[in-house]
């Protein structure tokens, strides 16, 4: 829910809007990444967090790392997270980070990807705002919808892969939010319920 002070898109337009108020948000707050800043976007599964990174990145022109690439499957989330510390301290250093693509495919990492540091860098996905990180990140958003729609959605994009996993996973990601009061550390929430 979000908390009185912050920003709430629910407009038609709201992902533009949110995007736009988004860029605004990190670029009025110093650098946290050496001369570099990070938005993260975060909330639950089918969420919409794919779509406002995209609206961000195509607005400012931003890499987009997606948390799926860096989770260990479905009981990594943790693992995913942890991969931070090879992205985000490098590029405080003004050096390049990394990551180990996650291969869903072949259940294992597969190669290394480079960061190089950039203007500006968006991560979308479960987990990314976790707390540990807080004083890298610049700005993070809350991407929320009704459970239902979020299943929907999430099966429609996956499909059969997912299905067997949702309740899972949803468990999973609502444990991490609560522990780590993501929504409530949020500087924008954006709610896309249709």
């Amino acid at each position: 829910m979000p908390q009185p002070d912050q920003p709430r898109a629910d407009r038609p337009d709201r992902i533009g809007n949110a995007a736009a108020d988004l860029l605004t948000i990190t670029m009025s707050r110093p650098a946290s990444l050496g001369p570099g800043r990070v938005i993260c976007v975060d909330g639950p599964a089918g969420s919409g967090k794919t779509t406002v990174a995209d609206a961000v990145a195509g607005l400012s022109g931003s890499p987009v790392i997606h948390m799926d690439d860096l989770y260990a499957g479905w009981d990594g989330i943790a693992e995913g997270i942890a991969q931070f510390e090879t992205i985000l301290t490098p590029l405080v250093e003004g050096a390049a980070g990394s990551y180990r693509r996650y291969d869903w495919h072949r259940g294992e990492f597969a190669e290394t990807v480079l960061v190089p540091p950039a203007p500006l860098l968006v991560i979308e996905g479960v987990g990314s705002g976790a707390a540990a990180y807080s004083d890298l990140r610049t700005a993070l958003a809350w991407v929320d919808a009704p459970p239902q729609v979020r299943r929907a959605r999430g099966i429609e994009r996956d499909g059969d892969t997912f299905a067997p996993r949702w309740d899972e996973w949803a468990i999973a990601e609502t444990d991490l939010f609560a522990r780590e009061m993501t929504a409530a550390r949020a500087d924008i929430v954006v709610l896309t319920d249709d």
